[in-house]
């Protein structure tokens, strides 16, 4: 891993100073100053339908944090899942969704709060429509993991503590026109869902696995049966 990665975060404003423990706690990782290693990314997140917006660009020092890719190969996507679970507001529908959130959580999340920086996918509500589906019982392990592979919607970086906050220097503020990104946004969004219907109409294969199977067979975090990322 690089001494330091250039990250942007796209807002309304031009935010020079990030401030440590404002935010919304709801979000994908919980509490933190979320962004992009992509220019074009934090542009399109900056915009809204109605307003342009601001591209923030930062140098983040990374020596001395601890850092959690949660799309490396030290994890898979049940821990992924788990942390969203543990921040998230999710659709619970029945019985095997309750007994499974509960599962996932006491099985799969790993230890968030000892990170500085979390790096993963970045679950907007296509992605987030995936997670829930696969909850609900009615999206296999592997349909959720096709979606993740797609990883058409990015991945962000969070700062989650002060120490990360103290290592992080303002360069610069771009204007991101909404007239340009916006339609992209839009665009990007619309291909996700695209994939997410696509996935849930397939045929399902005889040996699909979903969150009942791993329930009754006790999978635990080690499980020769989850699939690692195989990103580095």
């Amino acid at each position: 891993m690089p001494d330091e990665v250039t990250i942007y975060h796209g807002s309304q404003t031009a935010i020079e100073r990030p401030v440590f423990g404002e935010g919304n706690p709801r979000n994908d990782y919980g509490l933190g100053f979320y962004c992009t290693q992509e220019l074009e990314l934090a542009k399109e997140w900056a915009c809204t339908e109605e307003d342009s917006g601001y591209a923030n660009q930062y140098v983040l020092a990374l020596s001395g944090l601890s850092v959690m890719r949660l799309s490396g190969a030290d994890y898979h996507i049940l821990n992924w899942l788990a942390v969203l679970l543990a921040n998230r507001t999710f659709r619970i529908a029945n019985n095997v969704a309750a007994e499974g959130k509960a599962y996932l959580l006491d099985t799969f999340l790993p230890d968030t709060q000892s990170c500085d920086i979390i790096m993963g996918y970045r679950a907007n509500d296509s992605y987030f429509s995936f997670a829930n589906a696969f909850l609900n019982n009615t999206l296999s392990l592997a349909q959720l993991e096709r979606a993740m592979a797609l990883g058409k919607l990015g991945e962000q970086t969070v700062l989650k503590s002060r120490k990360a906050f103290g290592q992080i220097r303002f360069v610069r503020s771009e204007v991101a026109d909404r007239e340009i990104y916006y339609p992209m946004k839009n665009a990007r969004d619309k291909e996700a869902r695209s994939s997410y219907r696509k996935e849930r109409e397939s045929s399902r294969a005889a040996d699909s696995i979903y969150l009942v199977d791993i329930l009754r067979g006790g999978w635990g975090n080690d499980d020769a049966r989850i699939r690692r990322n195989i990103s580095g």
